[in-house]
Parts: structure tokens; C-alpha cells; sequence
């Protein structure tokens, strides 16, 4: 049977179930058709992430991933507080693993207090007492104490629960195919049409797909790198009470290997950053597209041939990291007691769908919002998306609010076969 939505959300990660939230709260009388393409949430990267909740310390000051980070975090753990669910308070230290890092510790500094992000500089003897495991090459850290770590599993089906709560309504196994913008149809791939007053592109891998279907965001592609993690077994004699990262180098686009502490107790080490050959390419050839293994390494090569963002050494330095000598390399310089044996593989894995600007020829940083006509499109939507959800959903509303060009969220006027009104 056919059917018709004021709103019609694609993608029911955190963002999308977010969004459509905050759309019933304030349009309770309208409705909202939320279209996952899987049978079950979570397969992508809601359900995959660190869990992390940021604290919005590496952001640039007024960027949007800065300005709705922090209070993402604080919104998110509340969350898991309200319904119950595992939440581990237990802060983070950035600790410099080279002497060149120490201008990059004192950039971090300044940026967290721009950013209204709490933060502490440690010295040796502070850092010790804190977390004897690891070691600062300068002989200070910063401290984080507002990092904590929620349980990505748990949050999806407690927030459809609000969400479904409110009447909007899921759709699985529902992947867009095509749509007739000026009918405001979209076809399923089941060959359903489905009219809409406006559609919300919140498909994270695949939106710039989606998007493109509507004409929108063409200079966009999505760029998929993968986070291979490795568990660090229990066995070791390693006990280590907060979350450890190394201080970055200024201009990577990535934070280093370092510790997660899940939920459970368990701790991963990783992830790395490197190329994936599919936008679902978590396994060896699992996921990979012939059709869009030319433009990956298309624009791989354009970004090696500019050195975009220190792209270079980013993609030596990662992609040695793959092989477990060399990722044992970059953990220890964090863990100096750690041994090749304490590394015991993990099923855990992620891609991160970093954004790639074709007419500029790098990675895009900040979240990236493009409307179109009966439509707006979330691109761009990689950490810290995961924390920032609620606080991002309320951005977007308001985006649509204020919008030079609102479009009507009205069941398309014109009549269509076999939809009813």
C-alpha cells in the first residue's frame, strides 16, 4: 500500500531518529516516515562508533562540530541516565608521545577553553597518580574530565522508543532508489512510491548518494575510511582507569591509535584511518563497489598528488598500522608495558564516511547542510555526529524554520496514481 509523509527522514541512525524527534515535538500534528534501509538499526555507523561522548576540545572555535559538541554531550548522557543504560564517567588524558607535541598540547589547551570545553594541564607526578599505565614524553598531559563513554547498541532502539512514542513511524528495509523531486515521490527499491511534503537526507554512507538524486551536493562524494581496532587482553596486567589518546599532530585529520574503555570493562585500542574500498567495506572484499572503485582511488590520488592536509604521511603512517607490528608500534608509545601478545583481534570495526569537496580537492572538516528543493541533505556527518545528535537535530529544524526558501511539509498537491492524499 502506498503512503504519504509531511516528513519523510532517510537514514535512521542517531541523526535521522534525532531529527525526526524534534520534528514531532514541534510539528505533532504532521507526519513522519522514517526510511532505514536495513532490516535492523545500528549496522552502520550509529551502531559502530567508540561510543565516545567528545567533549568538543579538538574543534575549531565556531565551527558547528564545536558549538553543538559539548552539549551534545552532556544532552546524550542524560539520555542514558533517563532510561537506564551503561554510561562510564571516566574523563580522558591527551598525552604527548613525541617532545614536538608540546605546541600542539598548548593549541588543544586554548582551543577547549574557547570552546567552553573543562580541561587541566598535568604535570608528571599528576599524571602518574592518575594513570600509571601510560607515559607523557614532555612530562605533562592534559586532562579531560567530562569525557565519558555510552553504549551506541543501547541508545538506537530507547530513542525509536521516544521516537515512535510521539507517533512517527519506521520503515525497514527500506532503501531509496530514485526520486521525482518535482512530484515529491520517492521510489523505493521494493517499487513502493512514497509522497512527501519534505525529505531530510540523514543516510550518513550514503547520503551523498542520496542527495545526488535529488540534484543536490554534486561537488560532494563520500570518501569511506576504515577504524580497525585491536582488544587488549584482560590478562595483561593492564588496568588503566581513563580513556588514553596521544596528543595529534597539528593539521592530521585523525587522533592516533588510543584506548577506549567500553561500557562492559572491555578496552580497544585503535582505530586506524585507513582507505576502504566500499562505503559497507568493514572485511577483507565484503562491501566493496566495482563501480566505485575508480572514484576512490581517483581522489586518493588527488589527494596524494596535492598533500591536502598533510596526506601524505597521514597515508603512511596509517596504512602501515593495518599490519600488527606497527600498530603494536604506535600503542605502546602510549602503554610502554604493552606486548605483541596483549593485542588479541577484535570483531569490532567502523569506517569513517569523511567528505570529499571535488572542486577543492580535500576532505571537508565541519558538518555540511545543503538544501534543495522540497529537501535538505546532511553530509558530512562524521565524529563527533555520534555526540552532538540532539543538539544537531535542533540546529536542523531551525535551519528549516528559518530557511529564505521554506518548503511546504504538505502531501504534493498534484494527484498521483495509487498514493492517497
Amino acid at each position: 500500500m502506498s503512503r504519504s509523509a509531511d516528513f519523510l527522514v532517510v537514514g535512521a541512525g542517531i541523526i535521522g531518529l534525532s531529527i525526526a524527534r524534534e520534528l514531532k515535538r514541534r510539528h505533532p500534528d504532521q507526519s513522519v516516515l522514517v526510511l532505514e534501509k536495513e532490516d535492523r538499526l545500528g549496522r552502520h555507523s550509529s551502531g559502530r562508533n567508540s561510543g565516545v561522548l567528545h567533549s568538543g576540545l579538538y574543534y575549531a572555535p565556531g565551527s558547528l562540530k564545536a558549538r553543538l559538541c559539548r552539549q551534545g554531550a552532556a544532552e546524550l548522557a542524560r539520555f542514558h541516565e533517563q532510561h537506564g543504560l551503561p554510561l562510564r564517567r571516566c574523563g580522558k588524558l591527551l598525552v604527548p608521545t613525541h617532545p614536538e607535541r608540546a605546541e600542539a598540547m598548548t593549541v588543544l589547551e586554548e582551543r577547549a577553553w574557547q570552546n567552553g570545553v573543562q580541561v587541566e594541564r598535568l604535570d608528571e607526578g599528576e599524571l602518574r597518580r592518575l594513570e600509571p599505565e601510560t607515559r607523557s614524553a614532555t612530562g605533562e598531559a592534559l586532562w579531560v574530565p567530562e569525557t565519558a563513554v555510552g553504549t551506541p547498541a543501547a541508545v538506537l532502539p530507547a530513542l525509536l522508543g521516544e521516537v515512535e512514542a510521539l507517533g512517527a513511524t519506521l520503515q525497514r528495509g527500506a532503501e531509496l532508489r530514485n526520486v521525482d523531486v518535482a512530484r515529491r515521490q520517492a521510489i523505493l527499491s521494493s517499487g513502493e512510491r512514497l509522497s512527501f511534503g519534505l525529505a531530510i537526507n540523514a543516510a550518513g554512507l550514503q547520503a551523498d548518494r542520496v542527495a545526488h538524486r535529488f540534484g543536490v551536493g554534486t561537488r560532494y562524494a563520500l570518501l569511506p575510511f576504515k577504524g580497525l581496532y585491536w582488544r587488549l587482553d584482560p590478562a595483561s596486567g593492564i588496568h588503566l582507569n581513563h580513556l588514553v589518546y596521544p596528543v595529534p599532530e597539528l593539521g592530521i585529520l585523525y587522533l592516533g591509535v588510543h584506548t577506549t574503555t567500553a561500557s562492559d570493562g572491555t578496552v580497544y585500542l585503535g582505530p586506524t584511518a585507513v582507505p576502504a574500498w566500499g562505503r559497507e567495506n568493514y572485511r577483507g572484499l565484503a562491501g566493496i563497489d566495482p563501480r566505485e572503485l575508480p572514484r576512490i582511488a581517483g581522489q586518493l590520488i588527488s589527494m596524494g598528488w596535492r598533500d591536502t592536509d598533510g596526506f601524505r604521511q597521514q597515508a603512511w603512517q596509517e596504512g602501515r598500522r593495518c599490519f600488527k607490528p606497527w600498530f603494536f608500534e604506535a600503542a605502546r608509545q602510549l602503554l610502554p608495558r604493552l606486548r605483541p601478545e596483549h593485542l588479541q583481534p577484535a570483531a569490532k570495526v567502523g569506517l569513517h564516511p569523511r567528505l570529499y569537496d571535488r572542486e577543492r580537492g580535500r576532505l571537508v572538516k565541519d558538518f555540511v547542510l545543503e538544501e534543495g528543493r522540497h529537501s535538505l541533505h546532511i553530509l558530512g556527518a562524521t565524529s563527533p555526529a555520534w555526540t552532538s545528535a540532539f543538539p544537531f537535530a535542533r540546529h536542523v529544524c531551525d535551519w528549516l524554520a528559518a530557511s529564505s526558501s521554506p518548503v511546504s511539509a504538505s502531501p504534493s498537491p498534484e494527484p498521483i496514481e495509487g498514493l492517497s492524499a
